[in-house]
């Protein structure tokens, strides 16, 4: 039951900030004006606080959601793990699920992360970037204990995605939105 009203949850959170068109607050530095982030639009130093707010928020909600498109048919899935690692956050998968393959042929992506209140959520967009690193994917494993079950760094199965170009629109019930880049 918990798990249906979390879906729920989301599923309204996602379509009030979608219908929400109050302007963001000035926060200067932090704030991205356009869709598209580029990287003349803010500081590295602002990106990266950009990308470790972005990854506590992540890490805080537990649980968040990815959409990726499947042809003209979207899919939702949820996540458990993204880490920081050389300046750029991952999240990972395996090279074997449809998610995969779907973020291999259309590399754009929505992240839906929803904290626990029910009340607040933020919406991350960009594009996803394999990196076949294998230090990489080391590092993403031994802060994530619990995957080595299931993948090892040099499987050839074990996928680690980069974002780039990201947007993150931190939203509420109460607040007007926020948008951050990196």
């Amino acid at each position: 039951m918990k798990k249906v009203v979390f879906v729920f949850a989301a599923v309204i959170a996602l379509a009030a900030c979608s219908q929400k068109q109050t302007a963001a607050p000035e926060v200067e530095g932090s704030e991205v004006s356009s869709e598209v982030v580029t990287n003349d639009t803010i500081s590295e130093e602002m990106k990266a606080a950009n990308m470790q707010e972005v990854q506590a928020y992540l890490k805080d909600c537990g649980a968040f959601f990815i959409a990726t498109a499947d042809g003209d048919q979207p899919r939702v899935r949820p996540f458990g793990v993204s880490e920081i690692i050389d300046g750029r956050l991952y999240i990972m998968t395996g090279k074997v699920k449809d998610v995969y393959k779907q973020m291999a042929k259309n590399g754009k992506f929505e992240i839906c992360a929803l904290k626990k209140s029910g009340s607040e959520w933020m919406r991350l967009s960009g594009t996803l970037v394999s990196d076949e690193t294998l230090a990489v994917k080391e590092e993403f494993l031994n802060r994530n204990e619990g995957l080595k079950s299931m993948y090892k760094a040099d499987d050839d199965n074990m996928a680690v995605l980069y974002i780039e170009n990201a947007t993150a629109r931190f939203c509420s019930f109460s607040a007007p939105e926020r948008k951050v880049g990196f």
